[in-house]
């Protein structure tokens, strides 16, 4: 990998003199508005969103877009949820204070999760025609595993999206001098807006144009940054050879289980994602869904990849950092010309805005579909609707009181992930692919993970307690499972007109 940005790195990104002569003059003119270009393009967001919302006429269409998604856009809003404050922002900081060991669970882990849902999950979840991730425990165990799967949901994503106000809070800090309070409750009120309007075809759309900022941004304006630094491979002589090291060298059994949890945190919790799943049930069919998983996933682990590398710069350039959240907008405030710093900023608050729409609509979905059904199975498409759209606005007060709570963007990203993995990874891949698992199992398993989870939390501070929990609640469904299947049979798994789904069928290849 170091080669390989090292090549890159030979290549001449500097700017001609008569152009930086311009854009340094143009920059000493307009660098007031640095704030009102950020302003404006929340408006346009915002704007997009509104517009959105005219499209939205029923419960599908605010949960799923009404299943009409093609590839490209199917593709944008996957990699664009995945882009957020826990990358732009917490990968970077992590890696100017760790190096890679210190980003295993966000970019790499978050990378492998999209492979492995392209390959094991995504296509039989398509193909089952539920719209989120608690109707397939309902509809493949029961309607007290769907309730449990949707209650473990929420508490993940109030913690990602509280993250992601933290992440947007300490980027208008550090460009404008406003006060991450008010700067969480500008971003907070923009996406608590547009998503409330719009549902999923307006995360949908914002999340498109918000990728393709970012893409541009981060694409175009790293190999710029690394050039004025002095170059990569000047930078990586600087850097302790340690800091390039992905796996631990003479480490003891508990810190490779706590690498092994970085990996797995995320890379397995995140399957069970309401985020992912929402964006899969939202494509057209299950070929793009699959597609979308894979070429998301690319998009990741390339383009996700330059934060870090901007990180570790940062510790070169950059030493003694009072807060190391801040070292992309230094290097950048640091580096860059007002003009461009504006088109960063732009970059990095796409990714922050179209991470947090994502994480709100998720619990929300739950509540308006699942959990309302379950209390009212009569309710009408009005009531979801509006159910839907009043759970966006608790759950977003709820992440802004967080957010004002918590101040580290990265291990408030990671740790929202460490529920689902305790509780939801066992019993959804056993759903997909052990004939044998039942309602009693699932139900099994979910309880005893999440109580696992939570007694290793208190007892053991050296130990992950959300990956310890994964053999538990496998145990758990497999021993309740073969006990209880003769008067539990379990319901197999079959696709939206009733048809069983053959092995074949369920592998995304």
């Amino acid at each position: 990998m170091r080669d390989v940005v090292e090549l890159d790195s030979c290549v001449n990104h500097s700017l001609s003199a008569p152009v930086k002569w311009l854009v340094a003059r143009l920059s000493a003119y307009i660098a007031p508005m640095l704030i009102t270009g950020l302003v404006v393009y929340l408006l346009i967001m915002l704007a997009i969103g509104l517009y959105a919302s005219r499209r939205v006429e029923n419960s599908a269409d605010f949960v799923v877009a009404g299943r009409r998604l093609g590839i490209w856009l199917s593709t944008g809003t996957l990699a664009a949820t995945w882009f957020g404050g826990g990358l732009c922002i917490g990968a970077a900081s992590a890696a100017y204070s760790g190096g890679f060991l210190a980003v295993i669970a966000d970019p790499f882990g978050a990378a492998l999760c999209l492979f492995l849902a392209g390959l094991f999950y995504v296509r039989a979840l398509r193909r089952t025609g539920v719209m989120t991730i608690a109707s397939f425990f309902t509809r493949r165990f029961s309607k007290s595993s769907g309730l449990l799967a949707s209650i473990c949901t929420i508490p993940a994503y109030v913690g990602w999206v509280a993250a992601l106000m933290v992440a947007f809070g300490r980027i208008l800090q550090s460009v404008a001098g406003v006060e991450p309070v008010t700067a969480i409750w500008m971003g907070a009120g923009v996406v608590l807006i547009y998503t409330f309007a719009g549902g999923m075809w307006a995360v949908t759309l914002t999340d498109f144009v918000q990728l393709s900022i970012l893409i541009v941004g981060m694409v175009v304006l790293t190999p710029l940054l690394l050039a004025d630094m002095g170059g990569w491979s000047a930078i990586a002589a600087q850097i302790p050879t340690e800091r390039f090291h992905l796996y631990p060298h003479d480490a003891d059994a508990t810190t490779w289980i706590g690498y092994a949890r970085d990996w797995l945190v995320i890379g397995l919790g995140n399957l069970a994602g309401q985020d992912l799943i929402q964006r899969t049930l939202s494509s057209r069919d299950d070929k793009i869904a699959v597609r979308s998983a894979y070429y998301a996933g690319l998009i990741y682990v390339t383009i996700g990849f330059l934060p870090v590398l901007l990180g570790m710069a940062g510790a070169v350039v950059l030493p003694n950092l009072a807060d190391p959240d801040l070292v992309m907008m230094a290097l950048a405030q640091k580096y860059l010309p007002t003009a461009a710093l504006i088109l960063f900023c732009g970059a990095l608050v796409s990714a922050l805005l179209s991470s947090a729409d994502s994480a709100l609509l998720a619990p929300a979905s739950v509540v308006g579909w699942d959990m309302l059904r379950h209390l009212r199975p009569d309710a009408d498409e009005r009531t979801c609707l509006l159910v839907s759209r009043v759970a966006v606005v608790v759950f977003g007060l709820l992440a802004l009181i967080l957010a004002l709570h918590r101040s580290s963007v990265y291990d408030l990203m990671v740790d929202s992930w460490s529920v689902l993995l305790a509780t939801l990874f066992v019993p959804l891949t056993a759903g997909i692919w052990w004939s044998r698992a039942n309602a009693a199992g699932s139900l099994a398993s979910i309880l005893v993970g999440g109580c696992a989870w939570l007694v290793l939390m208190q007892t053991t501070s050296t130990w992950p307690a959300d990956l310890l929990a994964v053999p538990f609640a496998l145990i758990a469904l497999v021993t309740v499972s073969i006990a209880t299947g003769s008067r539990q049979p379990p319901i197999p798994l079959a696709d939206e007109s009733g048809q069983p789904l053959n092995r074949v069928e369920r592998l995304g290849i």
